[in-house]
């Protein structure tokens, strides 16, 4: 019951407490206007012109923090709240979205490594969920036999494979991040000052890439301590 709670239950506290200061810090900043009134969208432009970059395309998407950067179709998507905005937030957000379309321009290993794990990551995902949700019940139903057994090992390769693409993600978001906050002092869209906002958001929403990596890991260390209790009834 103790490792269920620390593999389980803690990292999914854990996941809600992001999730809790992302909705926290977003909301607080969305408030705040910045000084030179510039909109995501405008930041996001600005800070792609400074990297050279011309050839992609930023659209107004809905849907709340649903921002991102298409790297296969050059797009970069802005939810309306950061397209129209010109909050702390919004700006920060645009800029951060802005600085993965910086990485794609210089080529950066990373990124390119975490654009090879998607297909894989794609299919990954419901494999885990459906092995989470049933593959424990359906293996303790049919005791250690071979197919109880195999339904965990997929569990876990799927697992593994999710672990890893949220490994590569994090490196990936830390520095669109440290890019785009360094672009925003450096063109002047923000004064050093209002950095504690732009800080504040992007810090937030970083935390809920390491929960989502801390949940995936205990959920992978669960399974395979299933399995390995599985494995030595069946010796």
């Amino acid at each position: 019951m103790l490792i269920w709670i620390s593999l389980i239950i803690v990292p999914l506290l854990f996941g809600l407490y992001a999730q809790m200061r992302i909705s926290s810090a977003y909301g607080k900043n969305l408030q705040i206007p910045s000084r030179g009134r510039i909109t995501g969208r405008e930041a996001a432009a600005a800070v792609m012109e400074s990297a050279g970059i011309h050839d992609v395309e930023i659209v107004e998407v809905e849907g709340k923090l649903s921002d991102h950067f298409d790297p296969v179709h050059k797009r970069l998507a802005l939810s309306s709240d950061n397209y129209h905005g010109s909050s702390l937030a919004a700006v920060g957000v645009s800029a951060h979205e802005a600085g993965h379309a910086i990485q794609q321009k210089v080529g950066y290993s990373m990124m390119k490594f975490r654009q090879t794990l998607v297909p894989a990551a794609q299919i990954a995902s419901p494999v885990a969920w459906g092995v989470m949700s049933f593959g424990i019940v359906l293996a303790s139903l049919l005791g250690a036999k071979a197919l109880g057994v195999m339904i965990l090992q997929l569990g876990v390769v799927a697992l593994v494979v999710i672990a890893l693409f949220q490994l590569v993600t994090l490196p990936v978001e830390f520095d669109a991040s440290r890019r785009a906050k360094l672009q925003l002092v450096n063109l002047g869209i923000l004064e050093q000052d209002e950095m504690k906002g732009v800080n504040e958001t992007l810090d937030a929403a970083a935390l809920t890439y390491v929960a989502a990596f801390v949940a995936t890991m205990g959920n992978l260390l669960y399974l395979l301590m299933v399995l390995s209790g599985g494995s030595r009834r069946n010796d």
